[in-house]
């Protein structure tokens, strides 16, 4: 059988319909999505040597006879052991398999294995655990780098890297190459067909760092360019031109003075929306740094042009919370405002309806609501969304799609990003940061202590509700069963990589650590419950309980990491707080501290690593959420950063964007010359790559019609 880039899974030798439904929930449907999905890790399997050579503890291949019969026997209910006695010329081990019952029949006596992994023990009674083996006539693996890759029920690495050696061998040369000639010899990369092979099965480390290099600049440049073709047809579009207005005009309208970057970045969106080209502006501020009244200064200044303005944000409570905090400051300027949420029914919705459609709404503040049919603008000029992280790309196109035109786009978060990391995944939008704090903002005290503090901790919490505050005690988990955060965040990694154990039996749960607080430590307190799985209503209810005093002590999730002011709310506990990333820290941090009282963060970690106690510390000894990110990008890459499929960007297949920052420059400046000499992509040379470009985004495939 030939096989080709575009061969169905299904008609590889040895998998079945089973098979094939399995590598279909890993996304492999062909040939070439195999080639192009890539291992994880490697296992050095070059390396044979005697039983009684084997270093203690470090994976090695031993070929050895199976000595006696595999001996299975059932240690209790879901646990069987199946033990086996191997030996070679100089010694015997014993291999031991956990709940592989099919080894009694795998293996057989008398004949020669190549087993793989590490060697305990001394000499005499040497043993290994759960080794890889293969018979030693028709090894594949045996005296190669051996790809492992990511798997899912039912599809082994055996299996996997074995489809994937025949459909390398079979198929490399005619992976396509989508770099330029210029490109590939500017850069010192190797072709397309020699990095297929060697990042499956290189013959050397040399040959798989630069088969990892040339693939990793790949995706790099290619979303590079595709990210500037985005960039240069928006710049493209024809933009509702608003009239410049003196700065000083609108600070008059304010009860207090702007910062200096707050001044910086309003007028930086004052000469982009006057510049009849749509604004595609991302503004990126530390919780209360401001970034609320760059929105309202660009809806004044959409108003005084004529033209409407939108502001949507994540949750009922945000947007209510804009429009009582806005509503004081734009209407004595004439600015009309009206609110549209879930909870605006019957007449008074339709009144919202009839009101924006009729342009006798200026600036209408709002949840996903406004993106309704139903909805439907006289003038919209200016989309602005809340917390990008929470808003993906799709909505705020459905927004803009309201206007009947390309709209101005003003999009701010709380999440402070990486300058490096905020060019690349922003690409397309301009990027501004307010890096100063109003005065009179008290920092936050934050303090780590471990699970021997917690009855004084629980004093503390009692303490200041004594005083009159409020406190969060927060989770990672909903329920006892779960395993990690409930926003499906991976744990931070520990010192040596993957996550940390939990440091107890099982992480903090919200739902039984609330009976527990309010049953136990807190009777004479009001405790209440927030988190993820209850219905927008009753979380809604319960914050704004909180919001109102009717609640002393909070538990939840991180479900309140975006979340409505509550300047009485002066301590916040995190629980297990080694399990989240520091950013996310650093966001829910920021829940406290917008009142005038001293605030305080107490992260409770059970946790006996000094690298990961000396983590979190970095909250301790700073609060700049930038310096922060930093750290966090380092620690847990960009992957989980923010959640990378809600901000639109095309998931990456092998480009790390914290660990490869030097060869992200180089693509970028590589990109950069390939597009001042063809900016479309247009020329024939060049399809290869805007082919590539255009798989890359195929999830947002109306980016590029």
């Amino acid at each position: 059988m030939t096989l080709r880039l575009s061969t169905g899974v299904g008609e590889l030798p040895g998998v079945g319909p089973a098979r094939k439904r399995s590598l279909e929930k890993l996304g492999l449907r062909t040939v070439g999505d195999l080639l192009s999905y890539y291992p994880r890790s490697y296992e050095d399997r070059r390396r044979t040597v005697k039983l009684c050579q084997a270093p203690e503890g470090i994976p090695v291949c031993i070929r050895a006879m199976v000595a006696q019969p595999p001996r299975l026997s059932r240690i209790r209910k879901g646990l069987t052991l199946t033990k086996v006695r191997i030996a070679d010329d100089t010694g015997a081990a014993t291999v031991t398999f956990f709940n592989q019952d099919y080894i009694r029949d795998a293996l057989r006596t008398g004949e020669d294995y190549v087993f793989y992994g590490a060697v305990e023990g001394s000499a005499g009674s040497r043993s290994m655990t759960n080794p890889a083996f293969e018979r030693a006539e028709c090894s594949r693996f045996t005296g190669r780098i051996l790809p492992v890759y990511p798997l899912t029920k039912g599809v082994s690495n055996n299996l996997l890297a074995g489809l994937t050696l025949r459909c390398v061998e079979a198929c490399a040369d005619e992976t396509p190459e989508s770099l330029p000639p210029e490109v590939l010899r500017d850069n010192g990369l190797c072709g397309a067909a020699c990095a297929c092979r060697s990042v499956h099965f290189p013959e050397s480390e040399t040959a798989l760092e630069q088969a990892r290099r040339r693939l990793i600049f790949e995706e790099l440049f290619t979303l590079t360019c595709g990210l500037a073709l985005l960039r240069t047809r928006r710049e493209q579009a024809a933009g509702a031109a608003f009239r410049r207005a003196p700065l000083a005009e609108f600070e008059a309208l304010l009860p207090f003075p702007l910062t200096g970057a707050q001044r910086r970045v309003m007028e930086e969106v004052a000469a982009d929306t006057a510049s009849g080209a749509p604004m595609n502006r991302l503004v990126q501020g530390d919780v209360g740094s401001g970034k609320t009244m760059v929105a309202a200064f660009g809806a004044w200044l959409a108003a005084r042009s004529g033209f409407q303005c939108a502001l949507m944000a994540p949750t009922e409570l945000l947007a209510e919370q804009h429009f009582r905090s806005l509503e004081p400051l734009l209407a004595p300027a004439g600015v009309r405002l009206g609110l549209l949420t879930g909870s605006v029914k019957g007449t008074a919705r339709k009144g919202v309806y009839a009101a924006l459609e009729r342009g006798e709404i200026d600036l209408v503040v709002g949840t996903h609501a406004l993106l309704s049919e139903a909805v439907a603008f006289a003038n919209l000029g200016l989309a602005v969304a809340d917390e990008q992280h929470r808003f993906g790309v799709a909505q705020r196109a459905a927004l803009a799609a309201k206007a009947g035109r390309t709209p101005h786009v003003l999009v701010m978060s709380a999440t402070p990003i990486p300058r490096t990391l905020a060019l690349i995944i922003y690409g397309d939008l301009d990027v501004s940061v307010i890096d100063q704090l109003p005065p009179g903002r008290t920092p936050v005290e934050t303090y780590v202590v471990g699970e021997d503090k917690r009855q004084r901790m629980y004093g503390f919490v009692r303490r200041l509700v004594g005083e009159g505050r409020q406190a969060y005690l927060v989770c990672p988990a909903v329920e006892e069963t779960q395993e990690r955060a409930e926003d499906t965040r991976p744990p931070a990694a520990g010192p040596d990589g993957p996550p940390e154990a939990a440091p107890s039996a099982a992480l903090t749960a919200a739902v039984p650590y609330a009976q527990y607080l309010q049953n136990e430590v807190f009777p004479d307190l009001r405790v209440g419950l927030v988190h993820g799985r209850m219905k927008s209503r009753d979380k809604e209810g319960v914050m704004r309980a909180f919001a109102a005093g009717e609640i002393d002590v909070l538990v939840s999730t991180t479900v309140i990491e975006v979340g409505v002011d509550v300047p009485n709310a002066a301590l916040m506990v995190v629980e297990n707080a080694e399990r989240f990333g520091l950013s996310q820290l650093h966001q829910l941090r920021g829940r406290v501290g917008r009142g005038k009282h001293q605030s305080y963060c107490v992260l409770v970690t059970g946790t006996q690593h000094p690298e990961s106690r000396e983590r979190l510390r970095v909250l301790s000894k700073t609060a700049d959420g930038f310096k922060i990110a930093e750290e966090d990008l380092k620690l847990r890459g960009p992957g989980d950063f923010f959640g990378q499929r809600q901000h639109g960007l095309p998931q990456l297949g092998i480009a790390d964007l914290a660990g490869d920052v030097r060869l992200l420059k180089q693509a970028q400046q590589a990109a950069e010359e390939l597009l001042r000499s063809d900016p479309g992509l247009q020329r024939p040379e060049h399809g290869a790559l805007l082919a590539r470009v255009r798989r890359l985004f195929a999830e947002n495939p109306d980016m590029f019609n």
